[in-house]
This record gives C-alpha cells, sequence and structure tokens, in this order.
C-alpha cells in the first residue's frame, strides 16, 4: 500500500512538472503569436481530409522518432527558400514551444538560394515575429524571434543540404510542387512527405499582395498546428 501511494505521489509530481514545464514554454511566446494561434487552431477543423491525411504522415515521423529516443528533424523545402518554406519552419517552431513539445528541430532550405522574401518578412511580423536584419546583402540573414529567452532562428535563403540544416536523419517536407518534382531525391533523408502550398508570389506588385500572403501564413499556421497538435496528443 504504501509502495503504490509512493508511486502514485511520484507519477503525480511528474505529471504536475511535465504541465508546469509546457505552460512555461508557452508563456514564452510572444503575446501577439499566442493570439494568432489561437486564431489559426479555429481552422484546424476546416482542413480538407486530404491535406489532413498528408499532415499526419509528418506527425507520425516525428512521433516515431521520438519514441526511439531520437530527435526529429524536420526541413522545410521549396525551391528558393524565399515564401513558404521560411514561414512553415519558423510556425513550427513556434508550435513545439506552444503544445511544450521537445525532441523536434525545424529547418527549410531549397534547391537553389535566393533570399528570404520580404513580403513573406512582413506576413510573418503581422502574425507576431520579431525578424531583424544582422546581415545585409542580397541574401540578408536575419534573425527570426518568436518568445522571450528562446533562441532566435538564424534565418536565410540556403539549399537544403547547406548548414545548419542536418544532412541526414531527416524528414523533406516538400512545400512547393515544383521543389517535389524537381528534386525526386533528397539526399540524407528517411522522410519525404509533400504538402504543396500556392505561391503567393503570383500575387507580388499586385493590389492583392498582402492579403495573399497574409492568406498564405494563416494556411501554413494552421496546418503546421493541427500538426503538432497530433503529436501533443500522441
Amino acid at each position: 500500500m504504501k509502495l503504490t501511494v509512493i508511486f502514485l505521489g511520484v507519477f503525480t509530481f511528474a505529471l504536475l512538472s511535465s504541465f508546469t514545464l509546457s505552460k512555461e514554454k508557452t508563456m514564452q511566446l510572444y503575446p501577439a503569436i499566442i493570439e494568432y494561434i489561437k486564431v489559426a487552431e479555429k481552422g484546424i477543423a476546416s482542413i480538407p481530409a486530404d491535406r489532413k491525411e498528408a499532415l499526419d504522415s509528418i506527425a507520425e515521423y516525428a512521433k516515431r522518432k521520438l519514441s526511439a529516443g531520437k530527435e526529429a528533424n524536420l526541413v522545410f523545402i521549396c525551391t528558393h527558400n524565399s515564401r513558404r518554406s521560411h514561414t512553415a519552419q519558423l510556425w513550427a517552431a513556434a508550435a513545439t514551444a506552444y503544445y511544450g513539445i521537445d525532441g523536434v528541430n525545424c529547418f527549410s532550405g531549397g534547391t537553389e538560394v535566393t533570399a528570404f522574401n520580404m513580403n513573406a518578412v512582413k506576413a510573418l511580423t503581422d502574425a507576431g515575429f520579431k525578424i531583424e536584419p544582422v546581415k545585409p546583402g542580397e541574401n540578408t540573414v536575419f534573425e527570426s524571434m518568436y518568445g522571450e529567452n528562446i533562441p532566435a532562428i538564424t534565418s536565410f535563403s540556403k539549399r537544403y543540404m547547406d548548414a545548419p540544416n542536418p544532412t541526414s536523419n531527416f524528414a523533406a517536407i516538400m512545400t512547393c510542387s515544383h521543389a517535389d518534382e524537381s528534386c525526386p531525391f533528397v539526399t540524407g533523408a528517411d522522410g519525404r512527405i509533400a504538402v504543396p502550398y500556392d505561391d503567393p508570389k503570383a500575387a507580388d506588385g499586385t493590389p492583392q499582395q498582402d492579403a495573399v500572403y497574409k492568406e498564405r501564413c494563416l494556411q501554413i499556421a494552421t496546418e503546421v498546428l493541427y500538426v503538432f497538435a497530433q503529436l501533443k496528443k500522441n
């Protein structure tokens, strides 16, 4: 009887400690990002079934890695690593903090090097991220921040195999159909999942520009949150 009580006490303490740590990580997020996430979560129910099927594959990949005691590396890939892949990486990082998930590392890359597009930067900053240039140039290096006491993400255009990205044991998340078609084999990846998004670049220079980037940012945030909500359940 005494051993049972001790076991229950230890289990309860561990559970409460885990909840406290998760809550602390969530509270470190910028308030604007938490507010945005709560709005995005409301759209999860409207994600089409075929999209959820692909998104579930990302959660299943991460679950397998974590269950085996390994870290799950997710590399979001689009051709130029300029818009969709950066957006997905940053929302995935924010989602790990929001849901209190450890052991998942988020990266982005492309098949070509260009630059982190300023329209995408604007959409993300409007959503609550703080993105500041630290090395201006044709391919400006930014520090992307999403919470207090959370390490910033260094954001710049790179190929998927370039540092600081992993070169093996990662899931290649293809966020554009062009990269998916032109890169049939992703070197080093032990998982490959296609979740293509329409390119907001099509609206560049039009009156709809900001609205289209805002829409794509929200779509990516909503679907990434769905992935990590599934992972949290498991």
